[in-house]
């Protein structure tokens, strides 16, 4: 076994206390590290299908309202207008936060949960990545293998 020199054991322990102080300094809360811009989920998105949603602003509690106009549907209803309601995390605290919100949808007897993150890139480009599980109604238990659908959707902002 190698005995190390006592100028190799002081590099390795400054190089520690430089991580760490590091490290300490970008989380703690007044003290500057990079800048990266807040991704802020009022407004209005599309996604990949074409869908629109808008938000309000989140209020102290993260919650929020708006509403949802998909572009699909498997219904055989008119399109209609949705509402909405979600929460998102810690708002106007976190970067790029999370959120969930569901939609009841006015034309059919189904409802959407919906859970994701808000993200923005390094062009400044924000995106809403998205999960969601649709529930439909059917008409009785043994039915209910086929009520749930599950899926992804990436929304950007509407500028």
């Amino acid at each position: 076994m190698a005995r190390s020199s006592p100028q190799a054991a002081w590099a390795l322990l400054a190089t520690g206390l430089l991580a760490a102080a590091t490290a300490h300094a970008l989380s703690v809360p007044g003290v500057e590290g990079p800048k990266q811009k807040k991704c802020t989920i009022a407004g209005t998105w599309v996604n990949d299908l074409g869908s629109r949603v808008v938000f309000s602003a989140a209020d102290n509690s993260g919650a929020f309202s708006g509403s949802y106009l998909t572009a699909v549907s498997a219904s055989d209803n008119a399109i209609q207008e949705s509402p909405l309601h979600g929460v998102q995390h810690d708002p106007g605290r976190r970067a790029q936060p999370t959120l969930g919100f569901v939609v009841h949808w006015t034309f059919s007897a189904s409802t959407t949960a919906f859970a994701g993150q808000c993200f923005v890139d390094a062009a400044g480009e924000e995106t809403l990545e998205t999960l969601w599980l649709l529930r439909e109604e059917v008409p009785s238990r043994a039915d209910d293998w086929k009520a749930t659908r599950v899926g992804r959707n990436v929304f950007t902002r509407v500028k």
